[in-house]
């Protein structure tokens, strides 16, 4: 059964929070189809594309569509148009559809804050851009907004990070509807790494075990992950994000069921995977990432082939 998805085009739409998304569903071997609505039948996007020839505002949409509201280039202005008060009103009476699940509701990025202000997102745990975190707040007091997630679900009403975080959603979704099968097939398809939930396999060390709530280990995380070449001890973490390092290590094992050292050694091991990939060799992609030798870069690699091969 083919999925109908539903993109929401808006005037100054971001480019990418429409082709993002719909390139990667396009190649879940038909599993989806694509359609293109709004106010108007032509908009011009963040980068300046011109994309027309879309489909008017339709009364309702079928049973088990996907809902897609993207972002905008600046939500501070464009969802106070013409355009994006036509396009809250419809959206306000597709609501009970969504509310009874019977609509899929996916924003990526700012769109979370066009969603919130038809009343959506009242009780909702959700998400959207860092920058627009405050403006999704101010839209709706009642949304359970959780900051520095990729993408988030709650009863059926999935929000997203900015950008390239509507690719990983999508990601997920095909998961969740297409099986892990395809989705590792499209993931693969489109040469990116892809998040997963739960216990599923996971690709990425970069986004593995970011599945959480904990802010300290988000924090803990984004540290090693802008730098993992570096050496860092345990203590030089902790104060960075305002813990003691043996409560920092306690979090790492209860919420990620792994050590801090054990993530850190992950992250060089992608590092220098990716220095391999660019042509350097073993010995050079090795001091690259932070390790010693190639002798240890290979000892790594042994260590953790069953979890990043499967």
């Amino acid at each position: 059964m083919t999925v109908p998805v539903w993109f929401l085009m808006l005037p100054g739409v971001m480019t990418l929070d429409i082709t993002g998304p719909a390139e990667t569903l396009k190649l879940a071997a038909g599993a989806f189809s694509l359609h293109y609505i709004g106010p108007e039948e032509r908009v011009v996007t963040s980068t300046d594309m011109v994309v027309s020839h879309i489909e008017p505002l339709p009364d309702s949409i079928p049973a088990g569509s996907l809902m897609i509201v993207p972002g905008v280039a600046d939500s501070g202005v464009a969802f106070d148009t013409p355009q994006a008060v036509a396009a809250r009103h419809w959206l306000m009476r597709m609501q009970p559809a969504i509310h009874a699940r019977e609509i899929m509701l996916v924003c990526i990025c700012s769109g979370a804050v066009l969603a919130a202000r038809c009343g959506l997102m009242n009780g909702v745990q959700c998400t959207t851009h860092h920058n627009v975190i405050h403006r999704l707040k101010a839209a709706e007091p009642g949304a359970i907004v959780k900051e520095n997630r990729i993408f988030v679900e709650d009863r059926g009403i999935w929000t997203s990070a900015g950008i390239t975080a509507g690719i990983d959603l999508a990601l997920h979704l095909i998961h969740r509807l297409c099986g892990s099968q395809q989705a590792l097939h499209v993931a693969r398809e489109m040469v990116v790494y892809f998040r997963r939930s739960g216990d599923d396999p996971q690709l990425s060390p970069w986004l593995r075990y970011r599945n959480h709530l904990h802010p300290a280990i988000h924090r803990a995380q984004d540290l090693l992950i802008l730098h993992p070449e570096q050496a860092w001890p345990l203590a030089q973490i902790a104060a960075n994000v305002h813990v003691s390092a043996r409560h920092l290590a306690r979090l790492f094992r209860q919420y990620l069921g792994i050590s801090v050292r054990e993530y850190h050694e992950q992250l060089r091991l992608a590092q220098a995977q990716q220095h391999l990939q660019q042509g350097e060799g073993m010995e050079k992609a090795a001091l690259s990432a932070g390790f010693s030798s190639s002798r240890q870069l290979r000892r790594a690699s042994a260590r953790w082939a069953p979890q990043l091969t499967r």
